[in-house]
């Protein structure tokens, strides 16, 4: 039972300090989840926000299930679920009865330009990160670019685009593969 709040309060935390969506939590996860409780490595960590993005739903809330499911099954997903959604329900609950009287506020508007630019500054920070760790080759650099491309371009489903690089990364694998034997 212990384990399940401490889920639950890990969750808590990351979801009411995440301002942005999925990606801007991604920092926060990465330094609770992965440096500091050990849980995940970071690879780990990317496949379930890989897999969040796939499924239906919001990826902060499914790579959240998914992490709670992996520490205590059933019980943990639920207390992971619940503790990243309840801080947005009631802040969102909160602003939603006081937002009128604010929405004009010049002091407000200010304030949340600075919290999106922070947001834009964590997501940047991690993608370099993850640009460091995982653009060692010149087949991951290809492929990079080539989502990019895909993303702005062709404006590609993200599902359709990860789907899309895994057999791409498959083919290459097995391309490999055959070329040592």
């Amino acid at each position: 039972m212990r384990n399940l709040w401490k889920l639950f309060r890990l969750f808590f935390k990351v979801g009411l300090f995440t301002f942005g969506g999925g990606y801007a939590m991604l920092p926060l996860l990465k330094a609770e989840v992965v440096d500091k409780r050990k849980y995940l490595s970071e690879e780990e960590l990317l496949d379930l926000y890989s897999i969040g993005q796939c499924t239906p739903g919001i990826i902060a809330v499914n790579v959240a299930t998914f992490i709670g499911y992996q520490q205590a099954k059933v019980k943990g997903a639920i207390m992971a679920t619940l503790g990243i959604i309840m801080p947005s329900i009631v802040i969102i609950t909160l602003v939603a009865s006081v937002l009128e009287h604010f929405t004009d506020n010049r002091y407000v508007i200010y304030a949340f330009y600075g919290i999106r630019i922070c947001v834009v500054a964590l997501i940047f920070n991690i993608i370099f990160d993850l640009a460091k760790k995982n653009l060692k080759s010149v087949y991951n650099i290809l492929m990079f670019f080539g989502a990019i491309a895909l993303l702005i371009g062709v404006n590609i489903s993200a599902v359709l685009l990860v789907v899309l690089a895994g057999s791409v990364a498959l083919a290459i694998g097995e391309f490999k593969r055959r070329l040592i034997k």
